[in-house]
């Protein structure tokens, strides 16, 4: 049976890519045939006419098996924005047909895959469709990952209900320090244990070089 998580976050820039190196690294050791998937992207750099997105390299680093950045990333954009945006602006069409194509091609070559969303929970595919339409669709189990800084509570369980709210199941919340020396980080935390149903998977502790992360001092659980 392939195991397929979809990594969604409270808010853009909570640590979803590193969440899920993390994962990824943990069910490698595990034994599985791990794979990343980032259907969309935006931003990145372009070579020999490739947009290269950071993202898409983490994931393809901490895969266990081999993809090409197009396997992983195929719909990618140059530009930092809203991928519906950029989408209508490039005339390139978000399907989720074609995100689901993706996602079949990679399922035969791996048993255990980390799908990295873009933004959060409802972040616009086009002006009919969000990521959670999809997800729903490909009947995934979400992991939330929660960016520990003022205001996180509020969207976490925002998140989660509206996660509930679709019928979808919901394997578990990380918790991301992003935020160094806050008195307040183990308070929040605490908060959402008390809220947050779903399982708590660990906490990802502040990283000052998100270059060199030493993954086996980082107590993060494998979702069931």
């Amino acid at each position: 049976m392939i195991k397929k998580f979809f990594i969604t976050g409270t808010d853009t820039n909570v640590g979803k890519t590193i969440a899920s190196s993390i994962l990824l690294k943990k069910a490698t050791y595990h034994g599985y045939k791990t794979a990343g998937y980032k259907p969309i992207s935006s931003g990145g750099k372009k070579k020999s006419n490739i947009i290269l997105n950071n993202d898409t390299l983490i994931l393809k680093k901490n895969s266990a098996i081999k993809l090409s950045n197009q396997e992983i990333n195929p719909i990618a954009f140059l530009e930092n924005a809203p991928p519906h945006i950029l989408s209508c602006l490039y005339k390139r069409d978000i399907t989720k047909q074609n995100m689901s194509l993706g996602l079949k091609k990679i399922a035969k070559k791996s048993n255990w895959i980390i799908i990295e969303g873009a933004g959060g929970w409802y972040t616009p595919l086009s002006y009919k469709d969000t990521f959670s339409n999809w997800v729903k669709k490909e009947k995934l189990t979400v992991i939330i990952v929660i960016a520990i800084k003022l205001g996180c509570i509020n969207h976490a369980i925002l998140t989660e209900q509206a996660i509930f709210s679709e019928n979808i199941q919901c394997g578990g919340w990380i918790a991301n320090n992003i935020v160094p020396n806050n008195q307040y980080n183990i308070h929040y935390i605490q908060t959402l244990l008390n809220y947050i149903k779903s399982p708590f998977l660990g906490e990802i502790p502040y990283l000052k070089n998100k270059n060199k992360i030493d993954y086996n001092k980082i107590n993060i659980i494998l979702p069931k």
